[in-house]
């Protein structure tokens, strides 16, 4: 059972955001008053930004739709200073991953999950590559040398928070995207898609398929420049760095290149991964990803983390039925969200944006799917069901369930130092190394 601690502050936690929850419904908010959007609510404690690499994690934020509050933060681990030809091989896994006294805080498979890639534990003490200060004395970051760069893959994070709630920047998520960032050694895109209510469905998912064509915007721009700039040289002319990217975006409008994700991102390995409600919106860009097809060329989906998703249906399942009472978020709670979340017009518990098992869709093409569940969420049945229709169709889709778990409980603030999260991020990063790993860097599970 979880600790008289975690009983206490789930207490407290479902107080205030009931309290919330309710304002909301009795004072309606117009979503035409506000069609700019939030992303962080002003109650929420967030971190801020740092290009220098701090506990082994750069992080900048980027704004990239001048229209509403869409935006991103990266997290860039320090390993991206290695340089390009150093390989990963089967080396030393983690100490914690095959120490026996983790077993205790790890879970039940409901698949079988075969090979992983250990994270290279070397921090680098040098500094290659970082111009802590510019001419004008105001930039003080990394600053990539592109002939230094070490390619790594891109995650794309969702946070939590009910639709209503929850931040890309706020300390929690933060904690969380630098600790996955380092274990799964990849650069980690955290979007700060628009809340409900001020913005109901589609928008937070029609945020997320908006960040997916931005990566691939953002590599095919990287790759014009580096053609312009090689092109020039070829006929005895010179552009300099600045001079091809004023080119690029006199060509193509407002999209700068971004330096980070373009000395060192690979979007042919792009893994998705969502917490709570942003589980949904990872399963729907997905599925958009899919639809796409190489019309998102570069950028392909290679697989997806569901933690503990944010399902419901108009039929019970037993943990519903069991846990509705459950820890942090109840049922009752949830239903309020979804209420805030869904248009009136439109509110249904089969909604197909919380009820994936109800759509008329294909999921043989699915990438393969992870989906971490907790001992005591009420959500957990609908999402293991959802895990097994993926199996059903011949897709890599094991569940890891975590014993006296609650929702959230890898990802919330007060849980985030307990041995059970850390556990739940180094199983997520031996899964996710199956698919963004090279050939020949698989370590067997």
């Amino acid at each position: 059972m979880p600790s008289v601690a975690v009983k206490l502050y789930s207490v407290f936690f479902k107080f205030l955001l009931k309290q919330r929850l309710q304002s909301w419904i009795q004072d309606p908010i117009d979503e035409s008053s506000n069609p700019y959007g939030v992303t962080t609510r002003p109650e929420e404690s967030v971190s801020a930004p740092n290009p220098c690499f701090t506990d082994g994690v750069a992080t900048k934020d980027i704004h990239i739709d001048p229209f509403t509050a869409l935006c991103i933060r990266i997290f860039l681990p320090e390993s991206s200073l290695s340089p390009p030809e150093q390989s990963h091989p089967k080396s030393h896994l983690r100490s914690s991953l095959l120490d026996p006294n983790s077993i205790n805080h790890r879970r039940n498979s409901y698949a079988p999950s075969d090979t992983g890639t250990p994270r290279n534990d070397s921090r680098r003490s040098s500094l290659d590559g970082l111009n802590s200060r510019s001419d004008n004395n105001v930039y003080r970051g990394y600053s990539p040398q592109p002939q230094k760069c070490r390619k790594l893959p891109i995650m794309l994070q969702f946070h939590g928070g009910g639709w209503v709630s929850g931040s890309n920047e706020s300390v929690a998520n933060d904690f969380f995207c630098r600790r996955i960032a380092k274990l799964c050694d990849v650069i980690v895109v955290a979007v700060g898609y628009r809340l409900a209510p001020e913005n109901k469905y589609p928008t937070a998912f029609d945020d997320g398929l908006k960040v997916l064509n931005w990566l691939g915007k953002q590599a095919n721009l990287a790759e014009c420049c580096k053609s312009m700039g090689s092109g020039a040289r070829g006929v005895g002319a010179e552009f300099t760095k600045a001079e091809v990217q004023r080119h690029i975006v006199d060509a193509f409008g407002a999209s700068m290149v971004e330096p980070w994700l373009a000395a060192h991102g690979d979007p042919s390995r792009c893994v998705l991964l969502g917490v709570s409600c942003g589980a949904n919106i990872a399963d729907y860009v997905a599925c958009k990803a899919i639809e796409a097809g190489k019309r998102l060329d570069p950028v392909k989906v290679v697989a997806q983390v569901l933690m503990y998703p944010f399902f419901i249906g108009s039929i019970p399942t037993k943990s519903e039925t069991r846990l509705a009472n459950s820890y942090f978020y109840d049922m009752p709670m949830c239903l309020l969200a979804w209420k805030l979340f869904l248009p009136e017009e439109k509110f249904s518990l089969d909604h197909p944006a919380g009820n994936p098992l109800i759509l008329d869709r294909s999921l043989k093409r699915m990438p393969p799917t992870l989906t971490i569940v907790a001992e005591h969420d009420w959500m957990r049945d609908r999402a293991i069901a959802y895990s097994e229709a993926l199996r059903n169709v011949n897709v890599d889709a094991p569940v890891l369930e975590y014993k006296d778990a609650v929702h959230e409980f890898a990802t919330l603030d007060m849980l985030l130092k307990t041995p059970q999260a850390q556990a739940c991020a180094e199983d997520i990063a031996i899964w996710v190394k199956k698919y963004i790993s090279f050939r020949g860097n698989e370590l067997s599970y």
